[in-house]
């Protein structure tokens, strides 16, 4: 089969995240399988206007909104070659109902936006969005609809899709798991770690004033940030709310907020693993895959009650989940993980094995069995 995808940011992307990795990671896989698979997303700086990786030929046109378009005429000018072609929703998406037929049609989506529209866009999109997302979403209902968490295929079954079209095919990671017992010791003096991107409704400040209030009685503690530095954000909003609770931050090892930056995987994965937790106090995700790269190394997470992250944990069975978002409950679960003794190694041995079934051979076979279910019934 032939399949078109499209998204608003490809994996070459500078801010580029979850999402992306999860679709080329998928497609490439789809290549392996005999497939071909075109990937249409904007063009930006830096980037080509076409080129082929593991197999996947990358097209890239315009900005992210006449992108729509491009993609569109696109289609129209090929469409007997494609077999499906997949919309993927990130906040952005190409209302592929207007042009392409339902029986091609498979819909992507991670997560809602809902309430980070109100923390994250600006006026007026963040009053456009939330009010027009519902009702762009529901031009979808009765589509093939992939999704990755059962937080997210709920809000869509809210939303009127049909449960018997919404599957889903969950995240993968491509860490190998290394036995239990030969996991990294964790750091001394203890510290926590951060990991993503510098966004408001991440959780990167709820994280920095639950490190201060546990310093209150543990003040070696510290809190390492993992990720491209957005040094904007950190000017004008971290380092502030650090002066205003006495901690220091900067790129020296010895501050209280450590901004490690962006590391290639080796070391990411050693600096997880010696963390006494990941905090990951973010609004909502689609999965909190860093969630499960944490656990893989020993690390439990210490979440928000939240779409996508409670998934993650496995609703608290496989890290500890917040019942009250707030840094109260994250610097609480926080001095959990420092008592140490049998309850913290019994979540962190959790953790690990909850992490294990997530890889892309499993993505890759779920969406093969969700295709497989509806492709009978094509017209």
């Amino acid at each position: 089969m032939t399949f078109l995808f499209l998204s608003w940011r490809d994996i070459r992307n500078p801010r580029s995240g979850g999402a992306e990795v999860y679709t080329h990671e998928l497609i490439k896989r789809l290549v392996l399988r005999g497939h071909r698979v075109v990937h249409v997303s904007p063009l930006g700086p830096g980037l080509k206007r076409k080129e082929v990786l593991d197999g996947v030929l990358y097209l890239r046109f315009g900005n992210v909104i006449s992108v729509i378009f491009h993609a569109a005429f696109f289609y129209l000018s090929h469409k007997r070659k494609f077999s499906y072609v997949v919309d993927q929703c990130n906040t952005h998406q190409f209302f592929t109902p207007f042009y392409v037929d339902r029986a091609k049609r498979i819909f992507l989506i991670h997560q809602l936006t809902r309430e980070i529209w109100k923390v994250q866009a600006p006026w007026p999109l963040k009053c456009i969005g939330a009010a027009c997302e519902s009702s762009w979403l529901r031009l979808h209902r009765k589509d093939m609809t992939v999704t990755v968490s059962r937080s997210t295929k709920d809000d869509l079954l809210s939303l009127g899709f049909d449960g018997n079209k919404v599957f889903i095919v969950p995240n993968g990671i491509a860490r190998i798991a290394s036995p239990f017992e030969s996991l990294s010791a964790k750091g001394e003096p203890p510290y926590f770690v951060y990991m993503g991107r510098y966004s408001r409704y991440k959780g990167i400040d709820d994280s920095i004033r639950a490190l201060a209030l546990l310093k209150e009685s543990v003040p070696g503690a510290r809190l390492v940030l993992l990720g491209k530095p957005d040094e904007r954000y950190i000017k004008e909003s971290l380092s502030p709310l650090c002066s205003s609770l006495s901690l220091s931050i900067g790129t020296e090892e010895g501050c209280d907020v450590f901004v490690k930056g962006f590391v290639d995987e080796d070391a990411k994965f050693d600096i997880i693993g010696r963390a006494m937790a990941l905090l990951f106090p973010s609004m909502r995700e689609g999965w909190g895959i860093i969630v499960t790269e944490a656990s893989v190394s020993g690390t439990p997470a210490i979440v928000y009650d939240s779409p996508g992250c409670r998934d993650a944990v496995d609703m608290g069975k496989a890290g500890y989940l917040c019942r009250s978002n707030t840094p109260e409950a994250l610097a609480d679960f926080m001095r959990q993980t420092l008592s140490g003794g049998s309850g913290y190694q019994e979540m962190r041995r959790k953790a690990w094995d909850f992490s294990r079934q997530f890889t892309y051979e499993k993505t890759i076979g779920e969406f093969e069995l969700a295709l497989a279910s509806v492709s009978g019934t094509r017209a």
